[in-house]
């Protein structure tokens, strides 16, 4: 489930880049937009993360974009980005023997911008409960710093529980 909510996630973050106008902070060379969702209904297939079982996602959510970008003075090109989705999951399994689960999701990510780097984290929670009674229990975080010399800080820390 993990590579469909990233998925998502950028997908939105590119489409309010595109498709929402900005407004301009009076005075401080800076221009934010703020865009929402609400009731988002995706069906895909995907994976369980736990066990990588193949199978149907469904996933309905609200969620929220916030990014401002400053477009004059020392600071131009200085840029944050921020976004959350939360919501509702369903995962049936292509293989019948293995247990469906329904659950709750909140996935966020943050993205600090300038002219010398860049600083990505995310974060992934997912929790259910499967027709069998079991609990699927899904925890990521991800950070990524981009420097002029490349990558110079990475981890993906994933744990099923």
């Amino acid at each position: 489930m993990r590579p469909r909510l990233v998925f998502v996630l950028l997908s939105f973050a590119a489409a309010a880049l595109i498709a929402v106008p900005a407004a301009t902070s009076a005075g401080a060379g800076a221009e934010s937009f703020t865009q929402t969702f609400k009731n988002v209904t995706e069906v895909s297939t995907d994976s369980n993360p736990c066990t990588g079982d193949l199978g149907t996602l469904t996933l309905t959510y609200n969620g929220v974009f916030h990014v401002t970008e400053l477009t004059s003075g020392i600071g131009a090109g200085t840029f944050w980005a921020t976004g959350t989705l939360t919501g509702k999951f369903s995962f049936v399994p292509f293989d019948s023997s293995k247990p469906s689960y329904t659950g709750r999701f909140t996935t966020w990510f943050g993205d600090n911008d300038n002219l010398r780097s860049d600083a990505e984290t995310e974060t992934l929670h997912i929790r259910g409960i499967g027709s069998d009674g079991s609990i699927l229990s899904f925890h990521a975080v991800a950070h990524m710093t981009v420097t002029a010399q490349g990558v110079t800080f990475s981890f993906d820390k994933a744990r099923c529980g």
